[in-house]
């Protein structure tokens, strides 16, 4: 297989997203489509085993919550299920990394339950929706949450489907050996219910003449990114953080091709990590799935699609220092979809353009709250709409330019009383959003990358991103963060 590498474009954002394809993309491997006998060997359907592996995964979930951890959410019983099912849903306050990517990877599990046994992406679906709403109901003492029944399902498809894939591109049902044995555990690793099921059924040792590859070999993209990264936050003090931080980027099918398109065809997945003093190790993770789409124009130099998106955002960040002890930014939308046109237009001989416009609903979201301080919230529920307008300038592979303008509008609906007793108040049955409140995001920022060698690239990028949060019953906070970075990229 010969390795290439590619550029990207994305951005760390914090409050907002700065998200983007890639700007100078090279393939891994020559696209070949799927054999029609591993299409036919996986086609078959099986529920019974799907339903029981999402049924498993709550009972090991909450037995080791019980008898090995001895939470107390944990300890339930005919009473406690009586009583979630007569009180009904309630916001609750978990952390910003329990509710919204830790509950979706949990959906990740159930998705990929139904995914590996024979399930499209729709169905499967319906089957992380349903291990979430029997976990919300009968596995905890507290009363179902309503943004865990919402993220839980929705962002478990986008992980799923993206893990689904990615374990796809390693399994390789002709291998034996210790080789078969290394892409196995890789693929489990990835996708550990759809290795679970490969164990059980046994193809995870059958030896076949085709590769058993769903997709075949896809159009795939990866880069590798290390260096320096920056972090300010603007404020009635001025803070200052410095640490390392990698990023790794994705991009997965073609983007300029839309026919007979089938959900997560084509998609794009960043993650950062950090490894800078107080901040989260998992700082952003961001994924763009294409669902459907229709090609609009496409000529020698024009090329126009409209699709339908799912997005699923995750930022996160902690005080930079003990001056201001503010937190720069926290936001995130496990739910959200929308509608989005791809654009490219070759320039010259040697130039091209391309870029992408969404306009995105936003089910469930959330930003950093100046006020709302509950058990281990600090961040306002919310729903709301947002806006991604991005432009990629290539010079061959040499030189690539991205510009960047993200906005989000995020409106937390239910609040609480203004006259809220704080000390009597019980976080379990509170049942608030946050703060009734409006918060404008927004996220301006430009990239940079220059090839030094082969496949060795200098990127550097930098970002602004604010937020206006008005308050119904405080007073209006402004805040404004800057952020870059200065990295070594690896495409292979």
């Amino acid at each position: 297989m010969k390795k290439t590498l590619l550029i990207l474009f994305t951005l760390l954002i914090a409050i907002d997203f700065a998200y983007s394809q890639l700007a100078i993309r090279r393939r891994i491997a020559t696209p070949k489509p799927a054999d029609s006998l591993d299409i036919a060997f996986y086609a078959p359907k099986h529920g019974l085993r799907a339903g029981t592996m999402v049924f498993g995964i709550n009972m090991g979930v909450w037995a080791f919550d019980r008898y090995i951890r001895k939470a107390d959410f944990a300890y339930i019983n005919l009473n406690t299920i009586k009583n979630n099912i007569k009180h009904g849903f309630v916001w609750d306050n978990d952390a910003m990394g329990t509710n919204m990517f830790m509950h979706p990877y949990h959906g990740n599990l159930y998705y990929n339950s139904a995914r590996s046994n024979g399930y499209n992406y729709w169905q499967s679906g319906l089957f992380a929706f349903g291990g979430s709403f029997m976990w919300e109901m009968f596995m905890e003492n507290e009363y179902p949450s309503t943004n865990d029944i919402i993220a839980t399902p929705i962002g478990g498809m986008a992980l799923g489907e993206v893990t689904y894939r990615m374990s796809d591109l390693i399994l390789d049902d002709r291998k034996t050996g210790w080789s078969r044995f290394g892409l196995e555990v890789a693929a489990f690793v990835v996708s550990p219910m759809r290795g679970l099921t490969r164990i059980i059924n046994g193809d995870a040792w059958r030896r076949r003449s085709t590769s058993g590859k769903q997709f075949g070999v896809p159009d795939v993209s990866i880069e590798v990114s290390a260096g320096i990264r920056t972090l300010e936050l603007k404020d009635e003090i001025l803070d200052k953080g410095m640490g390392l931080a990698t990023e790794i980027n994705i991009e997965y099918g073609d983007r300029f091709d839309v026919k007979d398109t089938k959900p997560y065809d084509y998609f794009s997945i960043e993650a950062n990590l950090n490894w800078q003093a107080e901040q989260p190790i998992l700082g952003q993770v961001n994924i763009i799935g294409r669902l459907m789409a229709k090609e609009l124009v496409n000529n020698r130099k024009h090329y126009l699609s409209l699709g339908l998106y799912q997005h699923f955002d995750y930022y996160d960040s902690d005080t930079i220092s003990a001056v201001s002890a503010k937190v720069p930014y926290k936001f995130c939308t496990p739910a959200s979809v929308g509608g989005g046109l791809i654009y490219k237009r070759n320039l010259k001989r040697n130039w091209a353009i391309d870029g992408y416009a969404y306009l995105n609903a936003i089910l469930l979201g959330g930003a950093l709250s100046d006020y709302y301080k509950v058990d281990e919230r600090i961040y306002n529920l919310a729903s709301g709409y947002s806006s991604k307008l991005n432009f990629n300038f290539t010079y061959k592979d040499r030189f690539s330019i991205t510009t960047i303008y993200e906005l989000y509008h995020l409106f937390t609906w239910k609040g609480y009383s203004k006259d809220i007793d704080w000390n009597h108040a019980d976080p379990k049955t509170l049942n608030a959003q946050g703060d009734k409140s409006r918060a404008i995001l927004h996220a301006v920022g430009i990239r940079l990358d220059a090839r030094l060698r082969k496949q060795l690239y200098l990127t550097g990028t930098f970002m602004n991103y604010t937020r206006d949060t008005k308050y119904k019953y405080y007073d209006n906070v402004f805040s404004n963060t800057s952020e870059g970075r200065i990295m070594l990229t690896y495409k292979y």
